[in-house]
């Protein structure tokens, strides 16, 4: 665990799950800046070390990195009890998946005769049985303050199944599923959970982009990581009387309708 300040938020702790240089830097980033102490959670602690380093600096925030591996269930339970340690959570969000990737670290097919049954589990277990887990350990303090958000990150897989992406897939369906079913529970008793289906690849801010790239010069770039963060936080804020409880998120390229 890496400590940036020396008193938590009395805000509640946002929990970050799966956080690269991209969305889940973003989401944790935006979460510090409203006033939030933070926990980010991956399996690199060095780069979350940096990115809690980064986020501190730039946001005056209290940042903690915690190493996770969401396909083992003794490491969630230990990386949540440093959590739980530190506060209440009042925002989960769940951002893990175990892609097969290429070298530009997006997700590329497999054929389905070379999927060997331990990646095949350990990617449903990342995307949906981590998820699970993590779920079970802050929902009952939520339900105790009578409040918190939960928010999955899923993707065009959550809702058809793709050639070659066998693994991805029934992982996200799986996710779906697990938060249509906690929704139905747990709304009434004032957690809000919701699943945003992120219809396109997730590329670096528009504030890092060439012009070729911010007008639609690479499906890599379609969309902007800070603009979901931003539908994170209007997720979190929703009136309970109109709560969101799935919503697609796609670019304005013509080419994702």
């Amino acid at each position: 665990m890496r400590s940036i300040a020396s008193s938590v938020s009395p805000r509640g702790i946002a929990a970050i799950v799966g956080v690269g240089p991209r969305l889940g830097l973003s989401v944790a980033r935006k979460f510090a800046r409203e006033g939030y102490t933070v926990a980010i959670l991956a399996r690199d602690l060095g780069r979350l070390s940096t990115f809690a380093d980064e986020i501190a600096r730039e946001e005056k925030a209290q940042v903690f990195a915690i190493r996770i591996d969401c396909s083992d269930s003794r490491s969630v339970r230990e990386a949540f009890e440093t959590v739980l340690s530190l506060g209440f959570v009042e925002i989960l969000v769940y951002n893990a998946y175990q892609p097969t990737v290429a070298n530009n670290n997006q997700p590329c097919p497999t054929n389905f005769a070379d999927i060997r049954l331990d990646t095949f589990q350990k990617s449903v277990a990342v995307s949906s049985v981590g998820a699970f887990q993590c779920a079970q350990l802050v929902i009952p303090g939520m339900v105790e303050r009578g409040r918190g958000t939960i928010l999955f990150t899923g993707c065009s897989a959550s809702l058809h199944g793709i050639a070659g992406y066998s693994e991805l897939c029934c992982g996200k369906f799986a996710l779906r599923a697990l938060s249509q079913c906690l929704a139905r529970e747990f709304q009434p008793l004032g957690v809000h959970v919701a699943h945003a289906v992120i219809d396109g690849n997730v590329g670096s801010p528009r504030g890092a982009l060439t012009s070729e790239q911010q007008q639609g010069g690479g499906r890599g770039w379609t969309v902007d990581p800070d603009a979901v963060a931003q539908t994170y936080w209007y997720l979190h804020t929703q009136d309970r009387t109109a709560w969101t409880q799935e919503i697609d998120l796609r670019p304005s390229d013509p080419r994702f309708f």
